[in-house]
Parts: C-alpha cells; sequence; structure tokens
C-alpha cells in the first residue's frame, strides 16, 4: 500500500492510494497515520477496506507528511563512502546516529526555509524506515519483523551550524522544514528489494545526486538492530538511514541552497518530492 495525508497543514486526511491511482479517504476509518495507527493490525485493517466505497480527494489539494507526531526523527551519518569521502570524512567502522526535532518534519512539496543569515543550505536524498512494532534490543534478522514501511527524506542541512558551531549535528538538522517527508508511506509488500532503489535529487533541473541503496555500508536490517540497542523504537519512528555523493558542500567549489532554488528527489517506488528553497 501507498499511504498519505492530504489536506492544508494541521487538517490533513489519512488516505490509500488504490490500484487505480486515486486517493481514496481513510479518515472514517482511521484518525490519522500517527503513533497510534502505524502498526500492523491497522495495515491488515485497512488492507480489508472496500476502497471502491471510499471517497475520493482531488490530486490538486496539498500532500502533506506521510506520518504525523512521530515519537522520534532519527538519522544515520555518512552511510555511503563515496559520499563519506566528498566530506573528507573516514567511512565510519558502526552507524553514526543523530537526532532531527520532529518539528523539522513537512511535506514532500512545502516551501523549504533559508533563515537571514544562513549560508550553507545543503540537500540530502534518504531512504527513510518506519517503525511499526515496538523494537528493544533486537537482533539483525529481527529487523524486518519491526519495519512497517519506507519513505522518501530530504536531509536538509545548514553546514555552517552542523559542522562549524559548537556542539552536536542536531542543530544543523533541525530548523522548521529540514525535514521533507513523503509523499508516500510505502508498505514492505510494495519493494522488491529494499537493498537496491535508485535515489536521486536534482537542483533547478540539474543532476547533483545520484545512488542506490545497495552501497549503503549499513543496510537497513543493520540500521535497525543497532539503534534499537541505544534506546527503544516505538511504532511511527522515523530512521533515515544516509545520502549519497553530490551534496553541496563536497562539491568543488562548495555549491548551496539560495532563495528560488528548486529541488526534486525521487527514489524508486517511493514518489516524488519537489520543493522551493523561500526566505524568512
Amino acid at each position: 500500500m501507498k499511504l498519505l495525508r492530504i489536506g492544508s497543514l494541521g487538517k490533513e486526511k489519512p488516505v490509500v492510494l488504490d490500484k487505480d491511482g486515486k486517493y481514496k479517504d481513510l479518515s472514517s476509518h482511521i484518525e490519522d497515520l500517527n503513533p497510534n495507527n502505524l502498526n500492523f493490525e491497522t495495515l491488515s485493517k485497512i488492507q480489508d477496506l472496500d476502497y471502491s466505497s471510499l471517497p475520493e480527494i482531488s490530486k490538486t489539494e496539498r500532500i502533506g507528511s506521510c506520518i504525523s507526531r512521530p515519537g522520534k526523527f532519527i538519522a544515520i551519518g555518512l552511510n555511503f563512502s563515496d559520499h563519506a569521502a566528498e566530506t573528507g570524512a573516514k567511512p565510519p567502522s558502526e552507524p553514526i546516529m543523530f537526532m532531527k526535532a520532529t518539528s523539522s518534519i513537512c511535506g514532500p512539496n512545502d516551501n523549504i526555509e533559508i533563515v537571514s543569515g544562513s549560508k550553507k543550505l545543503d540537500w540530502e536524498v534518504e531512504l527513510g524506515v518506519v517503525i511499526g512494532k515496538n523494537a528493544k534490543h533486537i537482533s539483525e534478522d529481527q529487523s524486518q519483523d519491526h519495519i512497517l514501511g519506507y519513505c522518501l527524506v530530504n536531509d536538509v542541512s545548514e553546514r555552517e551550524w552542523q559542522i562549524e558551531k559548537m556542539g552536536q549535528w542536531v542543530k544543523g538538522k533541525s530548523h522548521d522544514t529540514y525535514g521533507p517527508i513523503g509523499p508516500y508511506l510505502v508498505t514492505k509488500d510494495e519493494i522488491k528489494d529494499i537493498n537496491n532503489l535508485d535515489m536521486s535529487l536534482d537542483l533547478n533541473g540539474k543532476r547533483m545526486q545520484s545512488g542506490n541503496t545497495s552501497t549503503m555500508i549499513f543496510n537497513v536490517d543493520i540500521i535497525v538492530s543497532y539503534v534499537s540497542k541505544f534506546m527503544s523504537l516505538q511504532a511511527g519512528d522515523i530512521i533515515t538511514t544516509g545520502t549519497p555523493p553530490g551534496v553541496g558542500m563536497g562539491k568543488k567549489p562548495q555549491i548551496f541552497l539560495k532563495e528560488g532554488d528548486k529541488l526534486k528527489l525521487t527514489i524508486d517506488n517511493l514518489g516524488e518530492q519537489n520543493s522551493q528553497i523561500v526566505a524568512i
């Protein structure tokens, strides 16, 4: 299934994409795509519905974030060796973890804010993992039992704040709009091989990032198991798993986002994002 949320900010409805490509309203059956409903029991309930009887929603309406109010937004850094190389870092021997504020989450086509004084706003196309069952100290071969599905993520990063300011990466990763997710939450049955998905990012029509999940240093199962050793994972939590090469910081000369720039992100089977940078 492809699940999404449609409507104006704060008034989104849960929606399923049917076999004919129509958006069908689920709000009479579930309240929202939030931690209360992002579980395998709810998926079974949705799968059993007669979609033909559900109201259709126009495709002209805004698409919101595919998940509402997750408990945690966890990120894995430097998970592609060639991306590590372009930043001058050594490939890590174990996953690098950091957090993004959940308040950074926005819709896949919403504007991305650039604030006055921001000098090094950057992009990162990433695969997001959505948890559907509590996980704590699980093994790698148990990870799939706890994964509900996947989504497209842009791990927007202000590099000066991330790297040149004191403290941890979180401050460069967490401003409002630095976490576009969606358009869809795609359930596992829709993905033939999560470790072989092409991913790309274009800036103003020019290809900047090209990669494939097959070249991740740590695959999805390793990451979910690893994170569960340090913190419990709950339904609705998101883990974004790192970016391939081609970020602005790694260009020679470096390229950073400015007002008016347009981004297009894609990952096989997970849809497309289209965002514009706006000054605030």
